[in-house]
């Protein structure tokens, strides 16, 4: 059986899938013709309907994951882990939906990243 931890960053991960099309997705709907009909208020009412999704997801995995409820994160650690798999989520995403090419300030800002990992659970 897997582990809260592992529970909880299997939930954030599936939570900035929804989060990242909510925000991001519609830049590349409107290519269709039948979304770049829509008004502005349509646009903010799907990416809603989309990010209930996110919030199905990301709570449970915080909940899963704090440390006062059994989990084996602080609410720092938490946090910083969630930022990095919302930008590895977004790179991905930018990468196959808006052929974004993968640079190599973006690898040097990830290993920031991992470094603020690193940081984050050292004691």
């Amino acid at each position: 059986m897997l582990s809260q931890g592992i529970y909880s960053i299997v939930l954030l991960v599936i939570s900035n899938v929804f989060m990242t099309l909510a925000w991001y997705g519609h830049l590349k709907l409107k290519d269709f013709s039948w979304f770049s009909a829509l008004p502005l208020i349509a646009v903010i009412a799907i990416s809603w309907g989309i990010a209930f999704f996110e919030y199905c997801f990301q709570v449970p995995a915080n909940r899963l994951g704090f440390k006062e409820n059994g989990g084996p994160f602080d609410i720092m650690q938490l946090k910083i882990i969630q930022e990095v798999i919302t930008l590895a989520v977004f790179t991905v995403f930018s990468m196959h939906v808006f052929k974004t090419e993968l640079r190599w300030n973006h690898l040097a800002a990830f290993v920031c990243l991992i470094l603020a990992v690193y940081l984050i659970f050292k004691k």
